[in-house]
């Protein structure tokens, strides 16, 4: 019906405003905080979370084994890496060392003031068998490498069964949010000491970019340790194996060089998953993680 005026209407919330004005206002203010309270972006309501399968039991078995099975590898490998070092200079007229680990071993033992050992031994005798134990050395590599072998293809299987090999993938993205990734955990102490706000950088995948290349990595210089290993332990059954190497001494330079890698890579790992937060490690036990709804696994 036409109101005075000549003005149209058509809504009859206004017709009920104009017969009484406080109970139109009452209306709208309860539709308002009913919409208010159940709307996803509500502040009263508090993010919306949904658990979402994130490891596989395979990849948590083998990621926990590794831990051990490296550090055995690496304490029996310096033990055979003292009788016949591959990194080696001119004999030095004073210590008659030609080993950078001796040398090493020495400035060690020098700075701490270290009195009970040799102080050329100081890296073996500290963070391998020790020197004179090759023999014992090279059953406890073998030994442990058919079970790192054994882990590596349990992990792959894992990889697969789960679908998490996806992730592991290099994106066009990876190196704006490896940056963003290094500003976030340079910052993480300082502002923590200083009780300001730091926000961790928003990841839409299953791994921020300095995670997913670390663990693109780490299965590559895996491959290679093994490979290089088989090359220098079958050097005529695998010459075809060793020739990938160049020769015998480039395996052993591949593997030293890989297992570097891989000893390196425990304490930042431990470091970064920490300054990441709890969701992260606890993920890597139980298999799932606890993510805002709209953010998706990929």
């Amino acid at each position: 019906m036409p109101a005075s005026g000549g003005l149209w209407v058509t809504n009859a919330p206004l017709c009920r405003m104009r017969e009484d004005p406080s109970e139109f206002h009452r209306d709208r203010e309860s539709r308002r905080m009913a919409e208010s309270t159940t709307s996803p972006q509500s502040p009263h309501s508090g993010p919306h979370l949904r658990v979402v399968a994130k490891h596989h039991a395979l990849v948590r078995l083998s990621h926990w084994a590794n831990v051990p099975l490296l550090f055995g590898l690496i304490a029996s490998g310096l033990a055979i890496y003292w009788a016949a070092p591959v990194f080696v200079h001119p004999r030095d007229p004073v210590t008659g060392s030609r080993d950078y680990l001796v040398d090493l071993g020495a400035a060690i033992a020098g700075l701490l003031g270290d009195r009970g050992g040799d102080p050329r031994t100081w890296v073996y005798d500290h963070l391998s068998l020790g020197t004179g134990q090759l023999a014992r050395a090279l059953r406890l590599h073998w030994a442990l490498a058919y079970l790192f072998m054994l882990n590596g293809a349990l992990y792959v299987v894992g990889l697969v069964a789960g679908g998490g090999w996806r992730a592991l993938l290099p994106r066009r993205s990876d190196i704006a949010e490896a940056l963003a990734m290094i500003r976030f955990y340079l910052g993480v102490i300082p502002m923590a000491i200083r009780r300001r706000p730091w926000p961790h950088p928003a990841v839409r995948h299953k791994y921020n970019a300095l995670q997913r290349a670390a663990y693109f990595t780490m299965p590559i210089a895996g491959a290679l340790v093994v490979l290089s290993g088989w090359a220098m332990h079958k050097p005529v059954q695998l010459g075809w194996l060793e020739r990938l190497f160049v020769n015998y001494d480039g395996a052993r330079i591949v593997h030293f060089a890989c297992l570097l890698v891989l000893g390196s890579f425990v304490v930042p790992h431990v470091v970064l998953v920490i300054a990441d937060g709890w969701d992260t490690f606890r993920s890597m036990v139980v298999g799932w993680s606890a993510r805002v709804k709209e953010a998706r696994h990929e």
